[in-house]
Order: structure tokens, then C-alpha cells, then sequence
């Protein structure tokens, strides 16, 4: 064969080829080598001499660290673990702060409700919504037994979780009553097995529950109707239930907000003590030993404990911080190019991905907000709650409370009930404490646009020719963020045919 000959004999071909898998071969052996030699130097440490790194100056005496070094290292490991768990407690901390709250401000023991009704009520809540009445309830089944929850028919929407805030039934329309009412047996981890008839088994893995019921009736008297018929009770006490109390705030000052400082991790060794330890934790519980935390033993620590623990409190609110206004969650964003995010980013409710738990995406929602339910996910098309979140405008600066912006709500909003839009304080994430209503709702007496659309408006004066019963007033040299919340979220939604626009500085 012509061609096969001119292959034996080397033609120019196959002798440009060979040159080229030579040079690359020479290349590739380079390459090699230059990354081997930079591994050698980067993993290498002297045997004695200094190592700069980003704790400054580390010195080794014949391979070992000095006694500087060492105590260096180890001020720095139970930093950055102090720094980690944090965040990790941070669900489980709102829950033991507003645990506190209710009882040592409001006196409720642990079958009370406190009703929380109005807005003035509610100003310690984590990113509360103002429009629909709550009402809360943490007791501690060591104390009580096993609980029975009564929830009457009706339009109510809730549940109750454990105290890492992972949901453990939801209840009301979104429950397993459909909004028909019933009741509810909450059994404590080591509660023994129980079916009676007539009620919904749950069983709750700590022994300290959080109950959260939301009102969604629009007409005030047959909300409050309702809320008096939910029910708390020990069920030792089903034959003859007593009466729950229901409690209200009266206009005493309280503060839903995580503690800072020391006082964070007087919660977090109390909580330990209080609850068996969990498989998924028992890496963190091992890191908090050296730092004064374990479970069954006094709180205590010692000078350089409590500058480690304090100054990781604050360093960690930081981190939280950074993670819930900054996220780098991929898909957060819920229209491209637009700055409202999806707050509420987990996968599932009980805070698990198919391989690692979600400790950012916790992080970030806990940090902001309390509770979590099958039904604030998102999910149902009709039904439950979308929280879309904002706190920047759409030149992508953060929200200043000494500006004015503007937002258009487009015509036909997808909600099957109302919207809402909420304006916080990014520090305490509770409402900006303006003394005025700090939301605006489709129920509202708001002004609309002819076509259904709603502009409304945000500033520390109301803008001149404008509506105000559309402006909500923001405090000057404060930050602030919001959620725009879509009750009984409908199709358009889900396939993002509706689109909200950016906040814009009002020119």
C-alpha cells in the first residue's frame, strides 16, 4: 500500500508527531516536577525556626512548637471552634432565648400562650410578620409529661418543633388536620410509646418543644375566637383538661435577639444540660469540652475561656451576619438579575442534605427568623407562606434608612390570601422601632394603581405627593432589610410568570 509504506519508512507526518508527544512529554515531566517541589515547600516545616502564617509567628524547636506557639495554637483552635459552634447553636438559641423571655418578662409558666397581637407586641420577634396574630408556647416536657395540643377548625396555620427548631408535625391547614382541628399527643425522647385513640402521635426528640400557632382569619373577632380555642395541656390531665392561659406582652420591652457575649454560652451549657446529646452533634459537644461547655457538669469558666468565648460570640454574630445578607447560596436568587433572595434556602425542615447537614443555609435563617414548618417552605400551591428577602437596592447597594426608595408591585400578585412586605432592623432583625405600623399588606387600606398595581414607598419623612398610607418610615443611619412575604403562594409564582421588581432610590 502506497500509504502504508510512506508510514514505515517515518514520513514527514508521523516525524512531526513524534517531535510534538516529545515537547509535550518534556512539558508535562516540568510541570510535574515544578508542582512536587512546590508541594515539598509548602508542606515542609523547619526543624527549627519560624513559620509565618496568619497567626503571625510560629517558632519550632527541633520539630516541636514553642511554649509561646503552643499556647498560641491552642488560644486559636478554640477560637475558630467557638467561632463554629456559634453558628451551630444559633437554632437552638433563639429558641432558649425566647424560652427565657416569656418566662422571666411575661410570666408564662410552661402551658401558657403568650398572644402576641399587635405589632407593639411583638417587637422582640425575630422578623415577625405584623399582619396575623401569633401565639407561643415553649414548654419543658421533663416537667410536664407528655402534652396534648388541641387545634380547632378553622383558618390557622403552624406546628410545633423541637428545640433545634426542626419541625416535628405541622398543624392547621398545612398540618395533617387540613385545617379541620384535632388533637395533637406530643411525646418527650424518652416518653414510652403511646396510641390512644382519637389523637395525632408525635414524638419530639429534646425534651423542650416550641408550639407556634399563626391566626390567618381576616376578620379580627373570630381570629381571636379562634386562638382562645387552641389548647395546651399535660395529657395526665385529658379527662378533665384545665384551661390554658393565654398571656399577653401588656407593653413590657423583650428581646427575641440571640444573647451576646457570655451570656450566649450560659445558654448553650444550659441547653446541654437540659437535653440528651444527639449523633449529629457529638463532634461540636467534643470542641466546647475544653472551652468550660459539658453536658452534666457547671458552666464555669476560667479568664481565657471567657475572652475566647466572648470574643467568638461577636466574631460568629459576624459570620451569621455575613452569611444571611451576603449569601453565596447557588439558586438563591429567586429572578435573574434581581436582588430578592429566597430566605428560607434548606433543603428539608429538618436542616438535612442527602450528605451533610446545612449549616450555612441554617445559619442564614436563623440567624434572621425563628420557626420552620412543612408549610413556610414554600411548596404547596395555595397554601403556606413564601418569605422573598431583600436588603439591597437594584444597583445592588445595602438599604439605608437615612434614603428614600420606591417599590412597584405589579398588578395580579400570585397569593391566594395576601402579601405582606416587612421592614427590619438588620442588627436586632426585629421591626424597625419607629413607633408607626413598620409593614404594608394587601389587606391594608392602601392606595392602588388603576391597573391593581401598588407602588409603595420607604424613608425616614414621607415623600412628598405621595400616598402615605403606602409609606412605611425607616430609622435614619440604620441598615435595614426586608421580607415580602406571599401568603397561599399561587402558579405564577412557581413558574416566576410574575416578577417583583428591585427596591429603587426614589428620585
Amino acid at each position: 500500500m502506497k500509504h502504508a509504506g510512506r508510514l514505515e519508512r517515518g514520513g514527514p507526518r508521523i516525524h512531526h508527531l513524534n517531535k510534538t508527544v516529545k515537547k509535550n512529554q518534556l512539558l508535562a515531566g516540568l510541570c510535574a516536577c515544578s508542582i512536587l517541589v512546590s508541594l515539598a515547600h509548602a508542606q515542609l516545616l523547619p526543624s527549627t525556626g519560624n513559620v509565618e502564617s496568619r497567626l503571625g509567628k510560629l517558632e519550632l524547636e527541633n520539630g516541636y512548637p514553642s511554649e509561646a506557639t503552643a499556647k498560641k495554637i491552642y488560644d486559636d483552635i478554640d477560637f475558630q471552634r467557638a467561632c463554629q459552634a456559634y453558628l451551630w447553636a444559633l437554632p437552638m438559641m433563639g429558641m432558649v432565648q425566647w424560652q427565657d423571655e416569656q418566662r422571666q418578662k411575661f410570666g408564662a409558666g410552661n402551658l401558657d400562650f403568650v398572644d402576641y397581637l399587635t405589632f407593639t407586641d411583638k417587637l422582640g420577634l425575630l422578623t415577625a410578620n405584623a399582619t396575623t396574630p401569633y401565639l407561643m408556647a415553649f414548654p419543658n416536657m421533663k416537667e410536664t409529661g407528655p402534652l396534648v395540643l388541641e387545634i380547632p377548625a378553622g383558618a390557622t396555620a403552624g406546628g410545633f418543633t423541637d428545640f433545634w427548631q426542626r419541625p416535628v408535625s405541622d398543624t392547621g391547614q398545612t398540618g395533617p388536620d387540613k385545617g379541620m382541628g384535632g388533637k395533637y399527643l406530643i411525646l418527650g425522647p424518652d416518653d414510652p410509646q403511646m396510641n390512644p385513640e382519637g389523637y395525632r402521635v408525635f414524638r419530639s426528640p429534646t425534651v423542650n418543644v416550641f408550639v407556634g400557632q399563626r391566626v390567618l382569619d381576616p376578620d379580627k373577632a373570630k381570629a381571636l375566637e379562634l386562638m382562645a380555642e387552641i389548647r395546651l395541656y399535660p395529657y395526665s390531665q385529658a379527662d378533665h383538661p384545665p384551661a390554658t392561659p393565654h398571656l399577653r406582652p401588656d407593653g413590657r420591652k423583650w428581646s427575641g435577639t440571640q444573647p451576646r457575649g457570655l451570656a450566649y454560652w450560659q445558654g448553650v451549657a444550659r441547653f446541654i444540660n437540659e437535653e440528651p446529646p444527639h449523633e449529629r452533634d457529638r463532634m461540636i459537644l467534643g470542641m466546647l469540652k475544653p472551652l468550660g461547655i459539658e453536658k452534666g457538669k457547671p458552666f464555669e469558666p476560667d479568664a481565657r475561656q471567657k475572652q475566647i468565648l466572648t470574643e467568638a460570640a461577636q466574631v460568629g454574630e459576624l459570620m451569621a451576619r455575613t452569611i444571611g445578607f451576603e449569601k453565596r447560596f447557588k439558586g438563591v436568587t429567586v429572578w435573574p438579575g434581581k436582588k430578592w433572595e429566597i430566605s428560607l434556602f434548606l433543603k428539608e425542615t429538618n436542616q438535612e442534605a442527602p450528605h451533610y447537614t446545612e449549616i450555612d443555609e441554617r445559619a442564614s435563617w436563623f440567624y434572621e427568623a425563628v420557626g420552620v414548618s412543612v408549610g413556610m417552605m414554600g411548596r404547596t400551591v395555595g397554601f403556606g407562606q413564601v418569605y422573598l428577602e431583600s436588603s439591597k437596592d437594584t444597583d445592588g447597594h445595602w438599604l439605608d434608612g437615612s434614603k428614600n426608595y420606591t417599590l412597584h408591585v405589579p398588578p395580579d400578585a400570585p397569593v391566594a390570601q395576601f402579601w405582606s412586605f416587612t421592614v427590619y432592623d438588620n442588627e436586632t432583625r426585629c421591626f424597625v422601632d419607629t413607633g408607626v405600623q413598620p409593614d404594608r399588606s394587601s389587606r391594608d387600606k392602601i392606595v392602588k394603581n388603576d391597573d391593581g398595581s401598588v407602588d409603595l414607598y420607604f424613608g425616614p419623612q414621607a415623600p412628598v405627593g405621595k400616598p402615605e398610607s403606602n409609606w412605611i418610615q425607616t430609622l435614619p443611619d440604620k441598615g435595614w432589610f426586608t421580607y415580602f412575604r406571599l401568603y397561599g403562594p399561587t402558579q405564577p409564582y412557581f413558574d416566576r410568570s410574575w416578577v417583583l421588581p428591585d427596591i429603587k432610590v426614589l428620585k
